[in-house]
């Protein structure tokens, strides 16, 4: 680090400017850089410039002399001015350390991401395209974050919101927001929601470059608490929540293959699920635009002939599990030990020292139709016992109706069939396996007796399963690993019901109820885009774990008392840990939530 001297002529006067520089190397050698001007000085002589350099440098980088240096002061005053205006006189502010404090700490990290991935999806402006105001869009924005982070009642929002960071990110004051006005929020945006879905899903296309030729679908119900007599929706069905003594509704959710929801609808309670396939592809065509050419996986539920003529009627293939009695037209293909081929199947990333268990599967060609059976080690003692344990269950009923029987208490033929009848129907999967008699002739007694080659039949087929598509070109390893893809949905519906806590649903409106829903949907984009980021980048982890690393990253409000009375406040995010920066460099977000706020007062 030198003094350098450069000279420049103008008209007859000549002007001499002295700079401080350090040399620095550069990829194309050494190169000069000015650190700062010093003006037309005149420093010390030139055989001093060096150790005078070394002395202003240390200077400037705040390095305090042990004896007074009035040259390298004067210099210093010349190359840093005193600052004029309102910022002046905190330059020379004398702290009491003695009084700072902080108030006002909020979380910031876990809103900041949803925050910025909101912005990502430009979900601002799709709502404005949809008609929303600007205050309607805040609203919607806040209450689908809330689902993200720390889903709760629209009545306990407004307290969640104002213990968040929400307000300093948003530049928004929440101070007198009321839950009146986040339910006034879901009457007007209920009939968006459509137009919503399909500028978001096109959005994310474009934005992820997904695959929009596999369609995952599948259903799952949610439970209300209360009777919800305004709600022609709830109503008492099939409870995947083994809730049968809450009304419900049925929710069927189709994703791509990389987990990003393309269309949602919400269904009566006791809609059986081999009912709502029409429907769902006319929702799925109009949020994509896509009318033909791609494949819908959907379980066995939906298995019928009926649904798979109407997934080809839309000039769709279709790939599904089949029906458990179909498996008995391959009984003997199963039986034989020939041309099984090993699944391939990887660890997953965030567990790498998992064993997976082993799939064989073995081709069959059905008229248009390929058939790929599967037989897994794990499923087998599944099987086995899901039927020892049924089969347990029956034969405790039915020795307990036989009790009834004998002992004279049922008597009345016909009520004696339909508690047969009942006892066929709940224990279906195993009631087959016997020959149930009624003699009442003589002495009423009531018998049964097993018939071994069907229960020998049936157990030669534990562990196995049938899958069936259209598709000619794919290869056999390809369909089962289509197939699986269906347990991203299921993942979704956990993620909806459980960190998204998409139910018990309280709303007794039926347009609320499907709103809640909605919202719940968004969060969900906004969480498999995070976890989708993470994935490109390497970083296999959850939404929840990151929800929770991020939580200490914060806002607060540092109180800077001055010994002279006045107090500075400045409103700012704590310093991101390292772990902080790291996920904000994966996501691509800026580290700092918010642009520090300064604030004069007199008093606390």
């Amino acid at each position: 680090m030198y003094l350098r001297r450069t000279t420049r002529r103008v008209g007859d006067k000549t002007y001499q400017n002295y700079l401080l520089v350090e040399s620095v190397a550069t990829p194309k050698g050494p190169r000069q850089r000015v650190i700062c001007s010093l003006g037309a000085l005149a420093p010390a002589p030139k055989a001093e410039w060096l150790s005078t350099a070394r002395r202003l440098h240390a200077a400037l980088a705040g390095q305090t002399a042990l004896v007074p240096d009035a040259p390298v002061d004067a210099l210093v005053a010349r190359v840093r001015p005193p600052r004029r205006g309102p910022t002046a006189a905190g330059r020379g502010l004398t702290i009491d350390p003695e009084g700072v404090t902080f108030e006002d700490e909020r979380e910031a990290g876990p809103v900041h991401v949803g925050h910025q991935m909101w912005r990502v999806l430009q979900l601002d402006t799709i709502l404005t395209d949809a008609g929303l105001s600007r205050r309607a869009r805040l609203l919607t924005e806040v209450m689908t974050l809330n689902r993200l982070v720390q889903p709760a009642a629209e009545h306990a929002m407004p307290d969640w919101i104002r213990r968040t960071a929400l307000g300093d990110i948003l530049g928004t004051d929440f101070a007198v927001l009321s839950d009146e006005a986040l339910y006034r929020n879901l009457d007007r945006l209920h009939p968006q929601r459509a137009r919503i879905e399909q500028a978001l899903a096109a959005r994310e296309r474009t934005l992820f470059n997904l695959d929009d030729t596999i369609y995952l679908y599948d259903l799952t119900s949610t439970y209300f608490e209360g009777k919800c007599p305004r709600n022609p929706q709830a109503k008492r069905g099939y409870s995947r929540d083994h809730r049968p003594d809450c009304k419900q509704v049925v929710i069927g959710l189709v994703l791509d293959r990389d987990g990003f929801p393309k269309a949602h609808e919400v269904f009566d309670g006791n809609r059986h699920d081999q009912t709502t396939v029409e429907d769902m592809l006319t929702r799925l065509e109009e949020r994509t635009g896509r009318r033909s050419g791609a494949t819908v996986v959907v379980d066995r539920g939906m298995a019928f002939a009926k649904n798979l003529a109407q997934i080809r009627a839309r000039g769709h293939h279709y790939l599904v599990a089949a029906r458990y009695p179909e498996r008995g037209a391959h009984q003997d293909a199963f039986a034989d030990d020939a041309d099984w081929t090993d699944v391939l199947r990887v660890p997953s990333p965030r567990n790498p020292g998992q064993k997976k268990s082993r799939v064989v599967i073995k081709r069959q060609t059905v008229g248009d139709e390929v058939h790929i059976l599967c037989r897994s080690e794990a499923r087998i003692e599944k099987d086995r016992a899901i039927r020892d344990t049924h089969e347990q269950r029956l034969l405790t009923d039915l020795r307990k109706l036989q009790a009834r029987v004998a002992s004279g208490r049922l008597r009345a033929a016909a009520k004696v069939q339909e508690a047969i009848g009942r006892l066929k129907e709940r224990y279906s999967r195993v009631a087959r396996y016997y020959a149930i008699t009624y003699d009442a002739t003589t002495t009423p007694a009531l018998s049964w007796t097993e018939h071994a080659e069907k229960k020998a039949a049936a157990s030669a087929l534990d562990g196995t399963y049938l899958l069936k598509t259209d598709r000619q070109d794919l290869a056999d390893d390809e369909i089962w690993h289509l197939y699986i893809l269906l347990t991203r949905v299921e993942a979704a519906f956990r993620a909806l019901k459980s960190p998204l806590m998409e139910r018990p649903i309280f709303h007794h409106l039926e347009h609320r109820v499907q709103t809640h829903i909605f919202l719940c949907v968004l969060a969900y984009h906004l969480l498999v885009a995070i976890e989708k980021r993470c994935l490109d980048h390497g970083r296999h982890t959850s939404w929840a774990t990151l929800r929770a690393q991020l939580s200490t990253h914060q806002v607060a409000t540092v109180v800077l008392p001055a010994t002279d009375g006045r107090i500075l406040k400045i409103r700012k995010a704590s310093t991101p840990a390292d772990e902080h920066r790291e996920i904000y460099r994966i996501l691509q977000i800026p580290h700092e939530p918010m642009k520090p706020v300064k604030t004069w007062s007199t008093s606390r």
